[in-house]
């Protein structure tokens, strides 16, 4: 794995757990599905996929649909697990998309977004968590979580437009333009 952040054409936006049911209990819900929707929206422009996961949806109900209106097409996967990576249908078909780099948002940080970190790093991907794109319900506990998950040599912890900026590297990039107007309709 590198020692610093490069994105490369085997990244997935990984939408951990986007639910309405759960937007409602973590800290700062509607701020949280503003930078989700940036990131869905980035990530498309860049032709990454996108992929969401619910947690027990017949149970809890499904992905926010603001984010599923961004992401025509995007696969969803219901799931029991905490860890997407822990259920066989999610990890299978991850594995199917040829990812090299999980890019993950969404919640809960200190619960599936962790579980599901540790579960990529396992399987030998590189992992980055979009900091201002996951929340929990208890912020001290998100933060030892992202603590622990940075201290690890091959996590990035990163701010969105950092990772989509990085993405860009130059105004040349034929987004440039595009994204910079995501970056205003979402500050």
């Amino acid at each position: 794995m590198a020692d610093t952040f490069s994105p490369f054409a085997g990244a997935l936006l990984l939408c951990v757990d986007i639910q309405e049911i759960f937007l409602k209990s973590v800290v700062d819900g509607p701020q949280l599905l503003k930078r989700c929707s940036f990131a869905v929206q980035a990530a498309k422009g860049f032709s990454i996929p996108v992929v969401f996961t619910e947690q027990v949806p017949q149970k809890l109900g499904g992905t926010a649909p603001e984010l599923l209106k961004l992401a025509p097409g995007a696969k969803q996967f219901g799931k029991a697990t905490f860890s997407a990576l822990a259920d066989d249908g999610i990890r299978d078909a991850i594995r199917a998309m040829d990812v090299e780099h999980l890019i993950i948002c969404g919640l809960e940080t200190s619960i599936c977004v962790y579980q599901t970190a540790l579960d990529a790093l396992d399987a030998q991907l590189q992992v980055t968590i979009l900091s201002d794109a996951v929340s929990a319900r208890r912020p001290d506990d998100a933060k030892v979580c992202l603590d622990a998950l940075r201290a690890r040599s091959h996590v990035y912890v990163l701010p969105s437009e950092t990772v989509f900026y990085s993405m860009l590297q130059n105004v040349k990039h034929p987004f440039f333009k595009a994204f910079t107007q995501l970056v205003k309709d979402h500050a």
